[in-house]
């Protein structure tokens, strides 16, 4: 079994078509998509159109659900971006995703933890950084869904990862396409260094035992920066760029 994961595309076309390409030459037999679609001052509705003709099993991301139900004053700039770029009926329909979607028997997706998407399930945030978190904290986190032999796969980091979690379970992130960093978090301009890279994973099954390919590829990162720059956020321009706020 090959299972493409890809995870916080965040509006970046360009990105999305890189590891749909690379996708191509690999051979898979599924894709899923967990979520953080289109927020980001970039292509939301051509990425939204894209992945709509795709038609990928996709879980519900934290910012595909605040793109309807957060006031205005309460969206990101990236978020009201996106906001306004889509039509009501493309809100509804990201809303409408799934919080959670068992991919096939023993795979969960989610977001960020089964029961939270703004809750990070690898990580803790420290001092503006991401450090691992405590194995207590990802089995606390995990509860249930921590099954021995079966896999979770989550998003919302950014940060690529495979590890075997509570009872033996695997746990993987395959990190963002599109969104190295997410230039309006606070924290942003803190972080450790980090690449412009497109990112994404291919989960495998051989002789009982999961195992990934954590990919990393190259794209026009200089164009999509570009672009961030002529809707007027440098700060996103940076981060495409280098992987780097400020």
């Amino acid at each position: 079994m090959r299972l493409a994961v890809i995870s916080d595309i965040h509006g970046n076309l360009l990105a999305l078509e890189a590891v749909l390409t690379d996708l191509a030459e690999r051979g898979v037999d599924a894709i899923v998509n967990l979520g953080d679609c289109v927020t980001g001052p970039l292509w939301p509705h051509e990425t939204f159109e894209r992945l709509a003709g795709l038609d990928l099993p996709t879980v519900r991301g934290n910012h595909d659900r605040w793109i309807v139900e957060k006031p205005e004053a309460e969206l990101s700039p990236a978020g009201r971006f996106a906001r306004e770029a889509l039509t009501a009926a493309q809100r509804a329909s990201l809303h409408a995703l799934p919080p959670t979607l068992e991919v096939a028997p023993d795979i969960l997706a989610v977001h960020g933890t089964p029961s939270d998407d703004s809750t990070y399930l690898l990580e803790e945030p420290a001092n503006g950084l991401l450090s691992p978190a405590p194995r207590a904290t990802v089995a606390a986190r995990l509860g249930a869904a921590a099954r021995p032999g079966g896999v979770v796969l989550c998003g919302h980091s950014h940060r690529q990862a495979l590890v075997q979690g509570p009872q033996g379970c695997t746990i993987l992130n395959p990190g963002s396409v599109g969104c190295p960093v997410f230039a309006d978090s606070p924290a942003a301009p803190g972080l450790e260094y980090r690449s412009p890279h497109a990112r994404y994973a291919i989960l495998t099954l051989r002789r009982g035992r999961w195992g990934a390919e954590l990919l990393v590829l190259d794209y026009d990162w200089d164009a999509a920066a570009h672009r961030a720059s002529e809707n007027g956020r440098p700060d996103w321009a940076a981060a495409l760029a280098t992987g780097a706020v400020g």
